[in-house]
């Protein structure tokens, strides 16, 4: 991964000098990264906000409850992991948080949710099923409220920063079941 970063990096230099303009890799560097640090300290607190909140949940063991009523779905999409309740709430963990729309959160659930599933995996090199599904719908995930996105916009100025929010529902909710009823296809046809 290192090597591709350090070839992009490489290649955006190259093409700059090329195409005589050396000053927009000055720019980049200079004026570009601070609006990077900006956007990253702008949402900084959204999400440990919201990572806090998903750690008072998994402890409280409001989450158990709550993988016990989704227990149905978990066993149907999640079938090698269906009887690991580490695993189980690892994976609600990861689906709460991004169909709240705080994915960068999700991302350590999401890893704990796979190191759970991989200790239960027979062939430790080749992804199971259940593994598969799971980046699967995190990729595509639902999200119900796009806090980061609207964090963005209200920070742009947006009139009205939470406008977007039945669009999102409805494209996340439409990717999502494509792409569930595809992985079942292919599960299938394996």
């Amino acid at each position: 991964m290192r090597k591709l970063w350090v070839g992009l990096i490489f290649l955006g230099i190259v093409f700059s000098v090329a195409n005589g303009k050396p000053e927009t890799l000055t720019n980049v560097l200079l004026f570009d990264l601070q609006k990077s640090v900006d956007l990253i300290i702008k949402l900084v607190p959204v999400m440990a906000f919201w990572t806090g909140m998903m750690r008072i949940v998994e402890n409280s063991g409001i989450l158990n409850k709550l993988s016990i009523h989704l227990k149905p779905l978990v066993r149907y999409l999640f079938k090698e992991v269906q009887s690991d309740t580490k695993a189980v709430n690892a994976i609600v963990l990861t689906l709460a948080a991004n169909m709240l729309g705080i994915g960068n959160s999700a991302t350590a659930f999401g890893i704990k949710a796979m190191e759970e599933m991989q200790r239960t995996n027979r062939d430790k090199k080749t992804a199971n099923s259940a593994m598969c599904m799971f980046v699967i719908i995190n990729v595509s995930s639902i999200q119900l409220i796009p806090l980061s996105i609207i964090k963005l916009r209200a920070d742009a100025g947006a009139a009205v920063p939470g406008d977007i929010l039945l669009p999102t529902i409805a494209a996340t909710t439409f990717s999502t079941v494509i792409a569930v009823l595809l992985a079942k296809y292919f599960e299938r046809k394996m």
